[in-house]
């Protein structure tokens, strides 16, 4: 018989006064007869649903559905509601307060939504509640539009369909960042569950829709348009949205640019929250895309796009040098679409050293080099979009031209506040409508920008490791790069190790240590003497650690693509093997 250790007896009885305190009429019957049975058959996924509070991580409050502290639901969602509220009327000096909520195609969304008015409400805070699903930039947008003082949208994004989120936007339409979030946070730590004001104020709730979208399309068309010139009636779409909200705004964003030849697929047109039809909704995976090519085969069609469910990303499929469709990675549109924004702003005679593009530390330099062939700067952020919305509130006197980062987001000018998949749908159509017009493609162009530069190529891998004991794991696979660093990798020399949790970069050749000015956060990058980076930082959304690759080599004839393509893809997967990550 296996002895039970005292940290172990002492840890569960924690566990269990914090899963009792669900079983009060603070809560209603619903939740404690699921808390009831948790304790009587489920010990482990009691463990996982009370062992921590739910967190705000690098995209606001994300987590499974159900009973508990670290799961979304009616409660947990209030507290945050609540805390949000008091945070507001005690930092936010105005007579009438007012926050604008939107939601996705996920399960309980809705319901979420009409929870999180009540308890604006109850705090006597005017409530603008979209009618239906809404996309992400759309809510960035009305923030601003309707002059608010928050904005709140439901969604957990790509995650599976048993997961929801929470995403807190401030006035300036940008997701929460410092001294705003932890002052928020530190308003919902405080709160006890029997503190939220459930007890809604239906006179201040007020529907919206028709108008704002009407105004949110109208700017996404003129913030994408390229020139009036393009040809888009000649330009063969493939559109999927799916499963999620998307299809309520890009078809009708297409539609009033010129785009008529639109096809969209049908067997994912329909908003869902189980994603019937794909493993994962998030575009960044073939797979899911994989309706979407074979339909754009089918029909001949030019470009591929899909959207993860509440429309804030967006993957880009386009035909390569030999006529087949080719998924491009965040990093590639990305670069493409901010060489034809700096392209455009130069035919314009608008870059007058008063502009800047934003990027993140794990996004591929070649578009700071990009940039700098425009004598325009690139400013890099954190992980996490609202870092780059945030440069647009820092630097008031400069234009922000557009920016994105390598997880399939991109933003176009700055009225969204948010990485922005209606108006990247339209920019990467407005890219290929160009370029066929002009006897090129968008694939080609991206040729022609790595014979300018150089030929970069990126890759993603994401570890999973569940629950608490794989948080620890995560945690020590960082310590062990941080506190053993590598020094060789695939014959490199390993030259700088940049600490962004300890604010440092280290020449490991010279032993030279610079400091670094952002904020910390838990992100390691090596980096060798030909410009090799390898990225690690844990997910602040889905329990995995995430490793970011990216390489580089000369590149001059586009009939050599898709060799150095190979060439550099099996230099990430020796440099895998060697860290023994597969």
């Amino acid at each position: 018989m296996r002895l039970i250790k005292q940290e172990d007896f002492i840890f569960m009885k924690d566990i269990l006064n914090k899963a009792t305190q669900w079983l009060t009429p603070s809560f209603d019957a619903e939740t404690q007869k699921e808390i009831n049975e948790l304790i009587a058959e489920n010990s482990n996924d009691l463990v996982d649903r009370f062992y921590k509070d739910m967190e705000f991580g690098t995209g606001g409050m994300r987590g499974l559905m159900g009973a508990g502290t670290n799961r979304i639901n009616k409660y947990t969602l209030g507290r945050a509601t609540q805390g949000l509220s008091n945070y507001l009327i005690q930092n936010v000096h105005k007579e009438k307060l007012s926050v604008v909520i939107a939601y996705d195609c996920r399960h309980n969304s809705k319901k979420f939504s009409k929870i999180v008015a009540d308890v604006l409400s109850a705090n006597n805070i005017k409530v603008f509640l979209f009618e239906d699903l809404r996309a992400t930039p759309e809510l960035s947008f009305a923030v601003r539009y309707l002059n608010c003082d928050a904005g709140i949208v439901l969604t957990a994004s790509h995650n599976p369909p048993e997961y929801n989120g929470y995403k807190v936007y401030w006035s300036d339409g940008g997701q929460i960042v410092p001294p705003h979030d932890n002052g928020i946070i530190e308003k919902v730590n405080s709160l006890h569950f029997s503190e939220i004001n459930f007890k809604a104020k239906e006179d201040l709730i007020e529907v919206i829709g028709k108008e704002v979208d009407d105004a949110f399309v109208k700017a996404s068309v003129k913030n994408a348009s390229l020139s009036d010139e393009i040809d888009r009636e000649n330009l063969k779409i493939v559109f999927t949205p799916l499963h999620g909200t998307s299809v309520v705004s890009v078809p009708d964003a297409l539609s009033k640019a010129g785009y008529s030849d639109v096809h969209i697929v049908e067997e994912q047109k329909i908003p869902d929250g189980d994603f019937p039809t794909v493993k994962s909704p998030n575009p960044e995976e073939p797979e899911a895309l994989k309706m979407a090519t074979e339909l754009a085969d089918k029909i001949g069609a030019d470009i591929v796009i899909g959207t993860d469910p509440d429309c804030d990303r967006l993957g880009v499929a386009v035909r390569d040098t030999s006529g087949n469709m080719k998924l491009m990675n965040g990093n590639q549109t990305m670069v493409v679409m901010t060489e034809f924004l700096l392209r455009k702003w130069k035919n314009e005679g608008k870059i007058n050293g008063k502009q800047f593009i934003g990027s993140t530390i794990v996004s591929t330099k070649l578009v700071n080099e990009v940039a700098a062939n425009y004598k325009v700067e690139t400013k890099t952020g954190l992980t996490g979009f609202k870092w780059i919305a945030k440069m647009v509130k820092d630097f008031p006197e400069l234009d922000f031209i557009g920016g994105g980062e390598e997880s399939f987001g991109y933003m176009v000018g700055d009225f969204v506040r948010d990485k922005d998949a209606v108006t990247a749908t339209l920019l990467a159509c407005e890219v290929a409508a160009y370029a066929k017009q002009h006897g090129s493609s968008f694939y080609k162009e991206l040729l022609d920008i790595y014979k300018t530069h150089r030929f970069y190529k990126e890759h993603l891998i994401s570890i999973t490791k569940k629950g608490m004991d794989g948080a620890a794991e995560i945690q020590q696979m960082l310590s062990n790069m941080r506190n053993n660093p590598l020094t060789v990798i695939d014959g490199e020399k390993i030259e700088y190790l940049t600490d962004y949790q300890a604010s440092t970069r280290k020449n490991l050749i010279t032993g030279k240590v610079t400091n670094i000015d952002l904020p910390a956060s838990n992100v390691l990058i090596y980096q060798t003497e030909s410009g090799t980076r390898i990225a690690a930082r844990p997910s602040g959304t889905e329990p995995k650690i995430k490793f970011y690759f990216s390489v580089n080599t000369n590149f001059d004839d586009d009939k050599n693509a898709t060799d150095t393509e190979n060439q550099l893809d099996s230099k990430i997967q020796r440099i895998i093997k060697e860290m023994k990550l597969n």
